[in-house]
């Protein structure tokens, strides 16, 4: 279980800078964080969620850790929009006796989305390859 409140290194901006959350609430199977220092308004969240589907060895676990962040448009300075990002891991956990499997993908994904071609330093700034394709729309 996590903690109530994440604020060591567990989340970071582009800039490489600490976003604190705080459990807002719990209920059945999904968590809601909410930034500590967040405007009102402009609502900034981690909400991490899970849904089990089948039974025996058709049973699969759908598991999301998203961000959403409202932030004023840059557009008329006035109109909020939201910006989400998200992780969705399907695993069939009834076909599986370790996780190993699963947890290589999460790391290529992750690696993927972090570092640019042959270099080892992972990067917040979003300039990975696989970021940059998100950010940017590229294949």
């Amino acid at each position: 279980m996590l903690s109530n409140t994440l604020n060591t290194n567990e989340v970071k901006n582009s800039a490489g800078t600490e976003v604190e959350f705080t459990r807002l609430s719990t209920s059945d199977r999904q968590t809601v964080f909410a930034q500590i220092s967040e405007t009102p308004s402009q609502p900034h969240r981690l909400v991490i969620a899970h849904q089990e589907t089948g039974n025996a060895m058709k049973k699969r676990r759908r598991s999301v850790v998203r961000i959403d962040k409202t932030v004023i448009s840059g557009v008329d300075s006035v109109t909020p929009i939201t910006v989400s990002a998200y992780i969705v891991m399907d695993i069939p956990v009834g076909g599986m006796t370790t996780n190993a499997e699963a947890a290589n993908a999460i790391a290529e994904l992750l690696s993927f989305c972090a570092t640019t071609g042959a270099g080892t330093t992972v990067l917040f700034d979003g300039s990975g390859n696989g970021a940059n394709a998100l950010l940017l729309g590229g294949l």
